[in-house]
């Protein structure tokens, strides 16, 4: 996995290859360092790759030279992860684009890459009321006192009070920025950041020294919601990066909470319409959303030390058992199965992980997938 690991990193330094195109290279060449030594024509099979897109790689790729390359990154960026690596976080890895390299600084936890310890996002308005910053608070206190990670991205407002306030209850939590790991934005929030090192993560698409760009944060929403199982909304108005993150979530299969809030609120407004969409409320009774946060499939009931638990398959659920039924005994991409199920990625994704904790499916390299 070495040498793949540098091929992450050479793919995305070439302009107009994005995290979508390298997931269908993998795809289709199995490996990123055979996709490096496909021609032109072979690369062309490829869905998306268009004659501008071909003539960018052929030019740059003949000035890169990944082992080298990866060699001069690391002095500068000494932590990150590429999917090549056995660390990479696995839900977001089952996301249908996953950062390319996931920078990193602060305290890693396997626990949460693995999926084992369940990460809870909470996103929401950088101009919140009294009873935004009060709700945050609870909320972030009540999940950090019952063992879950709380993901944000460090903003001002209900980010910073999620930070805070988790760790002020001991919890570990993680920032997702829209700079390097190395820069701290806003700057005001020089001392929360110091804190996360020591309590957790701060994560990032981005090397080091890029500074701040209106473009990264709307993107960055994505990697927000790909860690997280559930994302938690604490008032947001109509157009609001926390309502892109909540967007992101519905996609991949997350479960999205959402803090009800007056009629005649502003920020209330982005809430009011994810409740309108079908968003769970966050109720007063704050154990209510506890067990519903319990009740999402967890990936770490099957103990280490033992075998995995087979299940009968007529326990399973319909949307289980079609998924089950597609595989067959060779290993099939992850496209492939969403195709011929006719499911959405983020049920095809969620179906995958249970079933493979059940014992029943089995993950190979290059987002296959084989039944057991």
């Amino acid at each position: 996995m070495g040498e793949e690991r540098a091929y992450w990193l050479a793919w995305s330094q070439i302009s107009g290859i994005g995290p979508v195109l390298l997931r269908r290279l993998q795809q289709h060449f199995g490996t990123l360092a055979t996709a490096w030594k496909a021609t032109g024509l072979e690369l062309a099979q490829v869905e998306g790759f268009g004659s501008q897109t071909l003539e960018k790689v052929v030019k740059q790729r003949s000035r890169l030279h990944p082992e080298q390359l990866l060699i001069k990154h690391q002095q500068e960026n000494p932590h990150f992860w590429t999917p090549a690596d056995a660390d990479y976080p696995r839900l977001l890895l089952e996301t249908p684009s996953p950062p390319a390299i996931l920078y990193y600084r602060g305290e890693v936890e396997l626990q949460e890459n693995l999926g084992h310890k369940p990460l809870v996002g909470i996103v929401g308005t950088r101009q919140p009321s009294d009873y935004g910053i009060r709700w945050t608070r609870q909320i972030s206190t009540a999940l950090a006192k019952n063992g879950f990670t709380v993901v944000s991205g460090m903003a001002e407002g209900i980010d910073t009070e999620s930070h805070s306030a988790t760790m002020k209850a001991g919890g570990r939590t993680i920032a997702v920025l829209g700079t390097g790991v190395d820069i701290i934005y806003p700057p005001k929030n020089r001392d929360l950041y110091k804190q996360i090192l020591t309590a957790g993560l701060v994560v990032s698409e981005y090397p080091a020294k890029t500074p701040p760009d209106r473009t990264h944060f709307p993107r960055r929403n994505r990697i927000i919601a790909g860690l997280s199982r559930a994302i938690l909304v604490i008032e947001a108005p109509l157009k609001s990066g926390a309502l892109i993150t909540a967007t992101y979530a519905n996609d991949f299969g997350r479960d999205v909470y959402a803090l009800p809030g007056r009629l005649d609120d502003l920020p209330s407004q982005g809430c009011l319409k994810l409740i309108s969409q079908g968003a769970s409320m966050i109720l007063k009774e704050l154990d209510e959303l506890l067990k519903m946060l319990g009740a999402i499939p967890q990936l770490d009931v099957v103990a280490e030390s033992s075998a995995p638990q087979q299940l009968p398959l007529t326990n399973l659920s319909p949307e289980l058992q079609q998924v089950i039924d597609t595989l067959g005994c060779d290993a099939l991409p992850f496209d492939f199965i969403v195709q011929k199920t006719n499911l959405n990625t983020g049920s095809v994704s969620s179906a995958l992980l249970q079933l493979e904790l059940m014992g029943l499916v089995s993950q190979l390299p290059g987002m296959r997938y084989q039944k057991i």
